[in-house]
């Protein structure tokens, strides 16, 4: 089986541990998800399978009707690939296909979150970059401003350099968290921690690249 599924975020809440201690989780719901594609390295290049979450309710276009027909299952209200070298899942799955969370983690196991992050809208230097504050004497001019731009040699500001911007709003991935509980009947997923993302955003749940010690 591929070792990643999409989900749903629907919120944080606490579990007690056997010993009494608070563990905070973040709830995710898993679909189920469906395979809608397989790719294959002799005709695409590479192995992947595309999976879908959740139905989509609204009107889909005469190529995404074609799409999702090919795989003899509705259209999917998200769509993934997770990159696969496992020839056996390959020839295992088909489209339409079903993954349930079950089958792909289990208590104990260490998993990344993909997501997008909260926006935050535009923020100043302190709060973006967590920059030092200016002196906060009367008359200084200068509390929460940015300091000085320019180089020693260039009349020019370089590239890249930490400026006042949007903040938030970007593809970020926690590694490394617990898996503490799977729900089967409801295909919900408890993870320790926190991931990124609003409630009811998407999130790609996969094999963690670190391994425990």
């Amino acid at each position: 089986m591929p070792k990643g599924i999409l989900g749903k975020k629907l919120g944080m809440t606490q579990l007690f541990a056997a010993n009494g201690d608070v563990v905070p989780v973040t709830v995710i719901q898993t679909g189920p998800c469906r395979v809608v594609q397989k790719k294959t390295p002799e005709k695409d290049g590479y192995a992947a399978l595309q999976i879908g979450f959740g139905d989509k309710l609204r009107k889909v276009n005469k190529p995404q009707r074609g799409h999702y027909a090919k795989a003899q299952t509705v259209p999917a209200l998200k769509l993934v690939e997770i990159r696969t070298d496992d020839d056996k899942t390959l020839n295992e799955l088909e489209p339409g296909a079903e993954l349930r969370v079950e089958s792909l983690f289990k208590e104990g196991d260490l998993v990344d979150v993909t997501g997008t992050s909260k926006g935050k809208g535009f923020s100043g230097m302190m709060k973006k970059h967590n920059a030092n504050r200016g002196p906060m004497s009367h008359g200084s001019m200068y509390h929460r401003r940015v300091g000085a731009l320019a180089a020693t040699d260039a009349a020019r500001v370089f590239k890249n350099r930490p400026m006042p911007g949007r903040l938030g709003g970007e593809r970020r991935t926690v590694q490394g968290l617990t898996v503490i509980r799977v729900d089967a009947e409801r295909h919900l997923l408890l993870l320790k921690g926190s991931v990124p993302g609003n409630n009811g955003s998407f999130v790609l749940v996969k094999e963690s690249v670190k391994k425990r010690g």
